[in-house]
């Protein structure tokens, strides 16, 4: 600040020692700033929502290619071809983490809702192949073999999809990601397909061969209510707790 200071007749300007309070470069620290208008040590919020959503999409991969590997070790050990269907399920729907991982990376809130939508699109396709094969069992009825090795798959399944569908819900909820609450409800759906293979398992052991179709038409309902669910999540475009 100047002030003014009388000398005789003469008035001396006098400067104020305080240059901060008129310093257009000051950041709010006092005497000691560095001259930034920008807060030292804080990290953007989309930088750090970002690198959250791609630890939570990893881990979740992670999970579900463990649980693809323990399967392809149980295939490799029975041979079963309802194992193997199930396996390439399980590890192709692993793939809905790509375009999530991008939406993240990118962050893009359009790439986020977009990668939501390939989610719901995902479910619906687990839906209408679990229907399929329901169907077509019940038409042409065939009994699988290796029951035992079938179930411990299904089982291994269902714990892996079901561990990833709460790592990606959880972290959907926090970070408010619409996109990755879905992602969470199509791991969910497909723990449910892995315990219709247990289940499936069971009956066909009992001697309920008819059972096995009739549990995958119960399954293809439970993952059609979870699609509109997705679809609901992911077109209001907040994640609900």
């Amino acid at each position: 600040m100047v002030g003014a200071a009388a000398v005789g007749s003469v008035t001396v300007p006098r400067m104020s020692t305080d240059t901060t309070l008129d310093d257009p470069h000051r950041d709010g620290e006092g005497a000691g700033g560095h001259g930034h208008d920008h807060s030292h040590g804080l990290v953007d919020p989309s930088i750090k929502r970002s690198r959250a959503g791609l630890r939570a999409v990893g881990l979740a991969l992670a999970i579900l290619v463990a649980t693809a590997v323990a399967q392809a070790i149980v295939f490799v050990a029975s041979g079963s071809v309802a194992l193997l269907a199930d396996l390439v399920h399980n590890a192709g729907d692993a793939a809905t983490a790509i375009p999530l991982g991008i939406a993240f990376a990118l962050r893009s809130e359009l790439a986020e809702r977009r990668a939501g939508l390939f989610v719901v699109l995902a479910i619906l396709v687990s839906a209408c192949v679990a229907g399929y094969e329901a169907v077509l069992r019940l038409i042409e009825p065939q009994r699988p073999d290796h029951l035992a090795a079938l179930a411990l798959a299904g089982a291994v399944g269902f714990a892996g999809n079901m561990l990833a569908a709460r790592v990606r819900s959880r972290a959907g909820r926090r970070l408010g990601s619409a996109a990755l609450v879905a992602d969470g409800d199509h791991a969910r759906a497909d723990a449910y397909v892995s315990l219709a293979v247990v289940a499936s398992a069971a009956a066909i052991a009992a001697g309920a061969h008819v059972a096995d179709p009739l549990i995958g038409l119960a399954i293809t309902v439970v993952i059609l209510r979870i699609t509109a669910q997705s679809w609901r999540t992911v077109r209001g475009g907040k994640a609900h707790g």
